[in-house]
């Protein structure tokens, strides 16, 4: 499969396309007054280099899981369908992400080993909800091992594909015979019994957590101001040094050139 190796100028066009779609997610915001910040690798970027950081090829976006909810709803409502579009599961046939992703029309950004996804493949940014998950670490613990399981299905269509290692490749290969239907209500059915109850700790239930605390401060992202990012104010986690810290680690420190990671591409096309 071939690979498309971005040179400097694509993506700066890419990171400007990205740029436009954090825009729309914070006017469609505004407009439905939905509380949202900037995360991970942005929020990095915004406070290391006031902006992207310079090799990144993504966005991220969180929501707590209500507002997540009201932002599908009011892309219905407010969204620029002329340029952008929405994806979930709940909208989007065949999509196998336990989170939402807002894509630029008249695109194409196709990661390597997701060619046979039934749906569009636009360049995005991820929409990220955020679920209470338990306050003790060995609940926390047992949560992350249930996602991980969720995770590993909802991954095996593309994973039958992507997966180098020929054992792994046949387990995935198995997984993906179970009906998506099946698996995203059984999601569905664990996010409602995981936000029973409001706890001091959230994450992104469909994605992994750093290090092994399995969650992240739920004062993070109720707690956000305006950050500047690329000349633009977003909302950001008002105590980035702690939150990045807990990330990241020594979070001014450029890593070194080989882990400075970009999504591999089989696909690249930008709008006219």
């Amino acid at each position: 499969m071939k690979q498309v190796i971005l040179n400097s100028q694509q993506l700066h066009k890419q990171q400007m396309i990205l740029l436009e779609l954090l825009c729309e997610v914070r006017r469609i915001c505004g407009l439905a007054n939905i509380h949202y910040t900037i995360i991970a690798g942005t929020m990095l970027g915004a406070v290391r280099h006031g902006g992207f950081i310079p090799w990144d090829d993504d966005a991220d976006v969180a929501m707590f899981r209500k507002e997540y909810e009201a932002f599908r709803d009011a892309c219905d409502k407010y969204l620029d369908t002329s340029r952008f579009y929405f994806q979930d599961s709940t909208c989007t046939k065949g999509y196998r992400w336990g989170y939402g992703k807002l894509r630029r029309k008249d695109s194409r950004y196709v990661v390597c080993g997701t060619e046979s996804q039934p749906y569009e493949q636009g360049i995005w940014i991820d929409i990220f909800p955020l679920d209470y998950v338990p306050d003790r670490w060995a609940g926390r613990a047992l949560c992350n091992f249930h996602c991980f399981c969720i995770r590993k299905l909802l991954y095996a269509e593309s994973g039958k594909y992507r997966e180098a290692h020929p054992v792994k490749k046949i387990i995935y290969a198995g997984l993906s015979k179970i009906p998506l239907k099946t698996i995203l209500i059984h999601y569905e059915t664990y996010v409602k019994r995981r936000n029973r109850k409001r706890t001091d700790w959230v994450r992104i239930l469909m994605f992994p957590t750093p290090n092994r605390e399995y969650g992240y401060l739920h004062k993070w992202y109720e707690d956000t101001s305006e950050i500047m990012f690329e000349g633009e104010a977003f909302a950001g986690i008002r105590d980035y040094d702690e939150y990045l810290t807990f990330k990241f680690g020594h979070y001014m420190e450029w890593p070194p050139p080989g882990k400075r990671k970009q999504h591999r591409v089989s696909e690249l096309k930008f709008p006219k």
